[in-house]
């Protein structure tokens, strides 16, 4: 039986073309797609898609509040983020509300199918671009800030050059 797949996209091309990569191998089906959060909200309602792939940024209603809302009405739909968004404080929340999932677009065509496959069997997938962002900019907390100290004749110079 194929995994039923709701593609939640947009920007057409963009989602045109992951429909027909996906549509490329017999285990996957595309049962339907969404060019809006509220769009994509409604259909996993109608159609309890096995899996969502979900854009972030959407019109009408973001991807992350979309998440929200298809997690309470479409509870057995795996969600599988597709963003352009390399920020861990997004990826984080995108996960934070019942994301499986997280792919940059750019990275779709090496990773997708691996996400998907990960997913299905019950793991989570995080796009390796994301987790390299997350660990510097933990490792960047993880940092004392470094004092800056200026000696009295940079000032001097720093103060001519303003005023002359």
């Amino acid at each position: 039986m194929a995994i039923r797949i709701l593609v939640v996209e947009d920007y057409e091309p963009f989602r045109q073309l992951v429909c027909s990569i996906v549509e490329g191998r017999a285990e996957f089906e595309i049962i339907a797609q969404a060019a809006d959060g509220l769009e994509g909200i409604q259909k996993a309602e109608e159609l309890q898609p096995d899996l969502i792939l979900l854009d972030i940024g959407l019109p009408r209603l973001n991807g992350i509040a979309a998440a929200r809302q298809i997690g309470k009405l479409s509870p057995k739909s795996k969600i599988l983020f597709l963003s352009q968004d390399t920020d861990a404080e997004i990826v984080k929340a995108a996960l934070e509300t019942g994301g499986n999932g997280y792919v940059v677009k750019w990275d779709a065509g090496d990773q997708l199918f691996e996400a998907i496959e990960t997913i299905v069997r019950g793991g989570q997938f995080v796009s390796r671009k994301c987790e390299k962002i997350s660990a510097v900019q933990d490792e960047r907390k993880k940092q004392k800030p470094r004092k800056v100290i200026r000696s009295k004749s940079y000032f001097k110079m720093t103060s001519e050059k303003v005023a002359g």
